[in-house]
């Protein structure tokens, strides 16, 4: 961190601490001054330990976890070797290309660097206090990878890359108020936890059928309920890093995309159903939904009915089913191949369909083709996807605009990152632990201008800053002890409140099914219960992963640049003036230096001989150096009172580039 930052920050800087009545030691204590050693070690705290009086932050935030917080697929950790020597191979094509074009590579990280990127882009969170400690005092040689076996295993990777795939496939709970895909998305995160092979997860969700508590996978094709071509264009773009859309309603301008080879590939999916009709055997011998809202009205006397009956019984209407159907081309059809309204066959954009389903369903067809072995562009589309994760920029950019002559920064590391997805049976997780391991991983963050035309030859990680998400949970590692005192319903929890059997439905049945809803997983009824959980000051301290989404206009990870999940990777990390405000003031970090805070708590028990030094690893990962504990210690002695001098130091740390940005 640099020095003069650290001194531009401090100054005029109010007492933070001064208005929420923490209590620190008197600034005349004499252990409170610059003499404090420079390698002091202070010990990692007991969880609530030093607290002076009972916390108001609810039992469930301030108490750690008895047991495991959900069930995580173990890491391989006797493969090591085979894992080093393929990341040795990425790291052999990316030198050769630094050599060649007269680069060098980055230099490589110190431990406290690699600490805290390889907890934020595997865990979404910067170290806890004890945690970094524990890493930092480890003599073992092994530590690196160890902490990498260990996070890819842990609940905390699967928060951060669900955050990941949430802003990929737009995941909300309620695309409309008439639908529910909390299922869906517990789905999404499960598959993670279960390090489900890639193909395997995508097939699922492209052929699934049924309701969506009965089968959780069908929320992919629910979410673009009513929109059966943009549909195609989004599965396309998110798949196989290809932009068709425009071929909707025109040959493709930028692109060899014709409009009918648009519709030919969308007759694969023209036969998906996503809402229940009468005549389904579902419905047989039942009313429909139209039926049970007009008699339900009948029965009120002002003819009115609460939100939660037509919701639930408008949910239950959502059920994916397929049948071969023809598509047409549109009415208006101009060009030469083809007629208007004629029916088009249908076809894959390159390629052939699988012999394997040649005699299956087109919908079966068109999964098969888009995650087969043989379609290299799916595999190719993952692993440059997972590369730009893991490394800031993709090989080919935009991630999603694969073209001719939009050509790779490196065709050789994309090939061999290819075959290397394929040589893993898509496993993506192991995918990401090679590229951990690697040195070209492990190096500094360079500075890259995103709009250069010059190829990005990857000397190292490109510098960026903390998304949305991993800004929340990383201030939630300095608030709550426990980060996982709530965690989103699933379809074993929401089947038995909102499913109805039409064959045996009546107004009777559906309002007492409409009555259990609302007063469980209703957005108005839950929102409160949550609230009530994990709520403080206004806000769920909980992961990210696991706020109802998307959140308010006004809450912190939209401030910070969260998507409203409508568009796809709609999430910014652009600077506004809003979140330097929020920041300097907003309830998050009012909350953080709040008496019973995990923050508060560590520095309180470390005293002032080591309090400078557990603000800084449990910040910024590291020690300070002499000169800034220097300056911190000074700006602790100058201040009116000792609180807010500790304050004015936090509230630096956490506004400096080094906090905000990912090494």
């Amino acid at each position: 961190m640099q020095s003069r930052f650290l001194t531009t920050m401090f100054v005029g800087l109010v007492g933070f601490f001064f208005a929420t009545g923490i209590v620190f030691a008197d600034k005349n204590d004499k252990k409170s001054t610059s003499k404090t050693p420079e390698k002091a070690k202070p010990a990692p705290p007991k969880p609530g330990s030093s607290r002076l009086e009972k916390t108001s932050f609810p039992a469930s935030v301030s108490t750690p976890p008895k047991g495991p917080v959900m069930k995580v697929a173990s890491v391989e950790s006797s493969n090591r070797d085979s894992v080093r020597e393929a990341a040795a191979k990425i790291d052999a094509i990316i030198n050769k290309g630094l050599a060649d074009n007269g680069q060098k590579p980055q230099p490589p990280l110190k431990d406290e660097q690699f600490l805290r990127r390889v907890y934020l882009e595997l865990g979404g969170r910067i170290p806890a206090f004890g945690e970094a400690l524990a890493f930092i005092n480890s003599k073992s040689k092994e530590k690196r990878v160890e902490l990498i076996d260990n996070l890819l295993q842990s609940p905390d990777y699967v928060s951060h890359f669900y955050n990941y795939w949430a802003d990929v496939l737009r995941l909300t709970e309620r695309p409309n108020n008439n639908i529910i895909l909390e299922p869906y998305l517990a789905y999404v995160k499960e598959s993670i936890a279960q390090n489900k092979r890639y193909d395997k997860w995508i097939h699922e969700m492209l052929t699934a059928s049924g309701k969506v508590w009965e089968n959780p996978a069908v929320g992919f094709q629910i979410r673009d309920d009513g929109m059966p071509l943009p549909y195609v264009d989004n599965t396309v773009r998110v798949l196989l890093g290809k932009q068709i859309g425009c071929a909707q309603c025109h040959d493709h301008p930028f692109d060899s995309w014709t409009q009918k080879q648009f519709y030919e590939l969308a007759a694969f999916t023209a036969g998906t159903r996503t809402r229940l009709s009468k005549s389904d055997p579902e419905m047989k011998g039942g009313v429909s939904s139209g039926e049970l809202i007009k008699e339900a009205r009948a029965k009120t006397s002002d003819g009115r009915l609460k939100g939660p009956f037509q919701n639930v019984v408008n949910a239950n209407t959502y059920s994916v089913k397929f049948a071969n159907r023809d598509l047409k081309l549109p009415h208006d059809y101009q060009y030469s191949d083809g007629k208007p309204n004629e029916v088009v066959k249908p076809k894959v954009l390159w390629d052939d369909i699988p012999k394997t389903v040649a005699k299956a369903d087109r919908r079966e067809q068109f999964a098969a083709w888009v995650t087969g072995r043989q379609n290299r562009q799916f595999a190719k589309n993952i692993a440059n996807r997972i590369w730009k994760k893991m490394m800031g920029l993709g090989i080919v950019e935009p991630i999603d605009d694969f073209r001719d002559d939009n050509a790779p920064s490196n065709p050789e590391l994309l090939e061999h990152l290819t075959d290397e997805m394929l040589r893993l049976d898509f496993d993506v997780r192991e995918f990401v632990r090679i590229i951990a391991y690697s040195q070209s991983y492990q190096r500094l963050a360079a500075v890259h201008d995103r709009s250069s035309t010059d190829p990005y030859r990857f000397p190292g990680p490109v510098l960026h800053r903390m998304t949305a998400e991993q800004l929340w949970d990383s201030l939630l590692t300095l608030v709550a002890y426990n980060h996982w005192s709530y965690q989103r319903p699933g379809a074993k929890e929401l089947a038995p409140i909102v499913d109805i059997d039409w064959t045996k439905v009546n107004v009777d049945i559906a309002q007492s099914v409409a009555d259990k809803y609302d007063t469980t997983y209703a957005p108005g009824f839950y929102g409160r219960e949550i609230q009530k959980l994990c709520g403080f000051e206004g806000q769920l301290l909980v992961r990210a992963s696991e706020i109802p989404t998307p959140v308010p206009l006004g809450h912190f990870l939209r401030q910070f640049g969260q998507s409203d999940r409508e568009t796809i990777e709609g999430g910014r990390t652009v600077a506004t003036v809003p979140q330097i405000l929020t920041m300097f003031n907003g309830p998050i970090t009012h909350i953080m230096l709040k008496k019973g805070s995990v923050i508060y708590d560590n520095v309180v028990q470390a005293g002032p001989a080591n309090a400078i030094d557990v603000m800084f690893v449990s910040i910024l990962s590291h020690r300070p150096s002499s000169t800034d504990r220097e300056l911190a210690i000074r700006e602790v002695k100058s201040a009116e009172r000792v609180e807010a001098g500790y304050g004015n130091v936090l509230w630096a740390l956490l506004n400096t580039r080094e906090f905000l940005f990912v090494q």
